[in-house]
């Protein structure tokens, strides 16, 4: 089976020669035209070759000098975006509230809270943390839904919990981008497992 014909593993590569122009798969003139304007069917729309080149233009600009909540202002400013949607986790309701007050110095901001609505998990039969109380779900799909009746440009993630975090991009009609990743454990930091050997060990397994 030829390289082009594989999965790509990565992760498991010691050089990353692509950094340096190689390319290992052979896809990379197929790929290329996915960002020139006027190709086929199978190119970026326009929304995305436009996202894409103004995510690049920041990373050029402002290389290691600026947060991931600067270049998230950066980013909304140089694609002209006037309205963000904040979907956040309530238990990050003061990161939102901050988040929030930073960015409405710039932009119009609606944000909508993870228990908007207040649907009982025991209506939909969903699992409860502690049955000996009410719980709302975690709604997503709702969230979305606010946020795209809203009409926002962008809509930006903090804290939603794994899975839900899926389930709000894949039902949000705006682009999505992560300002913050939830990780109850490690204040959320996720990457710290990575480099934490006595959780990492936790994790890993002797087999491959």
């Amino acid at each position: 089976m030829s390289s082009k014909d594989k999965d790509p593993r990565c992760a498991r590569c010691e050089t990353h020669a692509c950094s340096d122009g190689a390319d290992c798969f052979g896809h990379a003139d197929e790929h290329l035209e996915l960002y020139r304007d006027g190709m086929g069917s199978a190119a970026l729309p326009d929304d995305l070759k436009r996202m894409h080149r103004a995510a690049t233009a920041i990373e050029g600009r402002h290389y290691c000098r600026e947060t991931r909540l600067g270049e998230l202002i950066l980013f909304a400013r140089e694609m002209g975006f006037t309205k963000l949607g904040v979907a956040f986790c309530i238990g990050l309701s003061e990161e939102a509230a901050v988040v929030e007050r930073v960015l409405s110095q710039e932009f119009d901001v609606v944000s909508v809270c993870c228990k908007a609505g207040g649907i009982d998990k025991q209506n939909m039969q969903y699992e409860q943390i502690d049955d000996g109380r009410f719980e709302a779900i975690c709604n997503s799909a709702g969230q979305a839904d606010f946020l795209n009746r809203a009409g926002t440009d962008l809509n930006i993630i903090c804290g939603l919990c794994v899975g839900h975090d899926a389930v709000f991009t894949k039902r949000s009609n705006a682009p999505v981008t992560t300002l913050i990743a939830k990780d109850r454990v490690l204040a959320h930091n996720p990457a710290a497992a990575l480099w934490c050997r006595y959780i990492r060990r936790t994790l890993e397994s002797d087999e491959e």
